[in-house]
């Protein structure tokens, strides 16, 4: 594995702090969801359907709101998201341990619609800080990085909620995530590189990047979450039909460490393949999986080539959007790349648990791998369609000046990249350079 990718990108003003500080951030963030399902389940004693509608309602606040929340950053800067989203999460989790059930319903909705927006937001200052050419590892590491904060909370969740009760374990959250906010806002990163701050005048039209192709993207991001979310609750399911059930847990988390593995090693590759190619093999190599018997370790085992792509297919997702979206829309973009990860989780439940409950945990595999790859074949015909590398233009004629009756000119305006009778861009602030000059980034084979 190539080391030296890491080495360069950790070298970057302020890289390695984003870092540290978003994996920290992350921790009390994973742990919600599983701090909500057992307060509910056990200690309100309401049972896991009403610990199922609190989950809901929260994912489906947090879907609505990533989005507005990366258009808010977009508009206004990072601090003043965070100070609203800090202080909502604090004023949350403080009382949510005292609240009936139908108040915490509505209070869960409210907490997930002002969630922090620490994944997206630390994925749009990485975009701002590296260079083009080293994004791809720095959105690999980051991956890995989310991996970890996936296998650090639930797991601290449980043991505060077995030890110390719901209570304390939700006051912590609570703390957590204050401390959290304020770590992000003290630190501040960049949203755009000094190069796209001259660009922020110019407005470009979502019809712009907002294409067939983005969307296109948007469903097989849905799809690699709806393959892992179903091969987990199969994996579970199939050790708990086996009388393995005091494995499971060591069984996710080498799971998880496969994905963590490919992760690191696609960061250090010398070039990046296409999301479709990587979700779509993802898919196929699950598929069979269901097929092997003989313990758990083999299952495991049959987990690998599948487990290794895990954190390269998402981490290829925010590379072509980063790589895609206008640096003004980029906050909203990576917002709409979270909703489309809480979605494909969402729909992935039931689905799956309706596939287990009905012909067995080995089917799950397999309708998991297939609607991955259904998914993939579905948006490669508007893959084409998919926006060009900083072709973007501005939304609207220059503003005309009263006094003089003369139009204004834009400093920043960006020609469209393969426009008929555009002019070079050479010498103007902002310009962005032409497409497959040294420093893009790698073709995409598909």
């Amino acid at each position: 594995m190539a080391l030296d990718p890491y080495r360069r990108l950790l070298k970057i003003p302020g890289v390695p702090t984003l870092l540290l500080v978003g994996l920290l951030a992350r921790v009390p963030t994973t742990a919600t969801a599983m701090t909500l399902t057992l307060h509910v389940a056990n200690t309100l004693d309401l049972g896991y359907g009403k610990a199922g509608v609190i989950t809901a309602v929260n994912t489906i606040g947090m879907a609505v709101g990533s989005p507005l929340s990366g258009r808010f950053v977009d508009r206004h800067g990072l601090r003043p998201v965070l100070i609203v989203t800090t202080l909502a999460q604090a004023a949350f989790w403080s009382c949510a341990w005292a609240l009936p059930f139908p108040a915490l319903v509505v209070a869960a909705g409210l907490a997930g619609l002002l969630a922090m927006p620490v994944f997206s937001v630390t994925r749009q200052c990485l975009a701002a800080m590296v260079p083009v050419e080293q994004r791809r590892s720095g959105f690999a590491l980051d991956s890995v990085l989310v991996e970890l904060s996936y296998m650090v909370g639930p797991a601290l969740a449980v043991a505060g909620l077995t030890t110390a009760g719901s209570t304390a374990t939700m006051l912590a959250i609570g703390a957590g995530m204050t401390i959290a906010g304020l770590g992000m806002i003290l630190l501040n990163p960049p949203i755009r590189s000094e190069e796209e701050d001259n660009e922020q005048g110019v407005k470009v039209p979502r019809r712009q990047w907002l294409t067939p192709g983005f969307a296109a993207l948007l469903g097989t991001i849905a799809a690699a979450t709806f393959v892992l979310t179903a091969t987990e609750l199969s994996l579970v399911a199939t050790m708990n039909e086996a009388g393995q059930t005091e494995w499971v847990g060591l069984a996710v988390a080498i799971w998880s460490c496969y994905s963590l593995v490919g992760g690191l090693i696609y960061g250090g590759l010398s070039r990046g393949f296409s999301p479709l190619l990587l979700i779509g093999g993802m898919g196929a190599l699950t598929i069979p999986v269901g097929l092997v018997g003989g313990g758990w370790h083999w299952l495991v085992l049959a987990l690998l080539p599948s487990g290794i792509l895990c954190a390269p297919s998402l981490s290829s997702t925010v590379d072509a959007i980063s790589r895609w979206v206008p640096s003004a829309a980029r906050g909203e973009a990576m917002g709409l790349h979270g909703t489309a990860l809480l979605i494909g989780g969402a729909v992935s439940a039931p689905i799956a648990g309706s596939v287990i409950d009905g012909t067995g945990p080995s089917w799950a595999f397999a309708v998991a791998g297939l609607t991955g790859v259904a998914m993939v074949l579905v948006a490669l015909p508007f893959w084409r369609r998919r926006p060009a590398e900083r072709s973007w233009t501005p939304a609207a004629e220059p503003p005309v000046d009263a006094a003089m009756n003369a139009p204004v000119e834009k400093a920043a305006a960006v020609p469209a990249a393969g426009e008929a009778g555009a002019a070079p861009a050479a010498g103007k602030t902002g310009a962005a350079p032409a497409a497959g000059k040294a420093g893009a980034a790698e073709s995409d084979p598909m």
